[in-house]
């Protein structure tokens, strides 16, 4: 086997978006996750899943259209569709063969679930399991944001108003924004996690991540957050091991989001980190990836990841909720 590696490259979309792809792991390795990360974040979210995660094989992360690193996209392909499509052509394009652990985060989630949806063939032949975290099935609107139905109902009507203007008027809207001030630090806190002792350096990571999204990418992407329903799609998944992992703290895909998702799929793991929130990949990295760890050994033969004696912790389960716990 070829010695570790750490590559960056670039996939090309199917509308000329040219995306951001960094590899770790050697080309060779017998298993390869591949890592989506969520809306306003980039693949520097998953620094923590890639450092802990290593061992198992390849790891492959990229930056989502019009995020990080990736070029800009027009508004019309800022949909959960094309993302799906932007993720195959990286699966196709970097990892042409082997297995695969796909595991994604709010829209990273989201844009497995249009993987489903366009390509189920994939799943249980090529994709031997999937990690869903902060993901919603769809009904963003209702159940998001925690706050009262009458409140997010009036909230949907808004948001799409809202959209136009981000893409129309991002100059006044960037000026309003605050970057790196204590207001900005102390949204992203708020949102992003669920308790007040994330320390400052994590909560400045995720706000840059938040702030060098430009507007209109924003309001780009917010339609099809809203419109987002594919919860019919999630059935490709029921081939394969599954992991449902929610902050119960997480005000932006509440608990509510995954419970629905374990009733689509009975044979998944939901598993709710108390008191974490919607960063969870920040907030608790070391438990986020003991659940990922495990999520592998339990869906590959042993010959596919590399031998790891002490690496899973224990008190894992202690954390968990089964699909059919008391909480749904």
């Amino acid at each position: 086997m070829k010695p570790r590696a750490s590559l960056q490259t670039t996939v090309t979309a199917s509308d000329g978006v040219r995306l951001h792809v960094e590899e770790t792991g050697p080309p060779d390795a017998p298993l390869t996750l591949i890592l989506v990360h969520g809306f306003c974040m980039t693949a520097d979210a998953w620094t923590y899943q890639r450092q802990g995660l290593a061992d198992l094989g390849r790891v492959v992360s990229y930056d989502q259209r019009a995020h990080g690193r990736s070029s800009p996209s027009d508004a019309e392909h800022c949909t959960i569709s094309q993302l799906a499509d932007d993720l195959y052509r990286v699966l196709n394009d970097r990892v042409p063969t082997g297995p695969v652990v796909l595991i994604g985060h709010s829209m990273g989630g989201m844009t497995i679930l249009g993987l489903a949806e366009a390509h189920p063939e994939l799943f249980g032949t090529r994709i031997v399991a999937a990690g869903l975290l902060s993901t919603s099935a769809g009904e963003l609107p209702r159940l998001a944001f925690g706050l009262p139905a009458t409140v997010t109902a009036a909230a949907r009507r808004v948001l799409p108003g809202m959209a136009i203007g981000m893409r129309h008027t991002p100059a006044l809207l960037e000026r309003a924004r605050w970057k790196g001030s204590a207001l900005s630090r102390e949204l992203t806190r708020r949102l992003g996690f669920g308790s007040a002792d994330v320390p400052d350096t994590i909560v400045d990571r995720l706000e840059k991540m938040v702030a060098d999204t430009p507007i209109p990418v924003v309001g780009a992407f917010l339609p099809t957050l809203l419109d987002h329903e594919r919860l019919a799609a999630a059935a490709a998944l029921c081939t394969i091991p599954t992991l449902l992992l929610v902050g119960d703290a997480d005000v932006m895909t509440p608990i509510e989001h995954s419970r629905i998702l374990a009733e689509a799929l009975p044979e998944a793991e939901l598993a709710v980190e108390k008191g974490a929130g919607h960063a969870v990949i920040l907030e608790r990295p070391e438990a986020v990836n003991n659940y990922l760890r495990d999520l592998v050994h339990r869906s590959t033969p042993r010959r596919w990841i590399y031998p790891s004696p002490g690496r899973l912790l224990a008190g894992r389960r202690s954390r968990s909720v089964p699909a059919r716990s008391p909480l749904r």
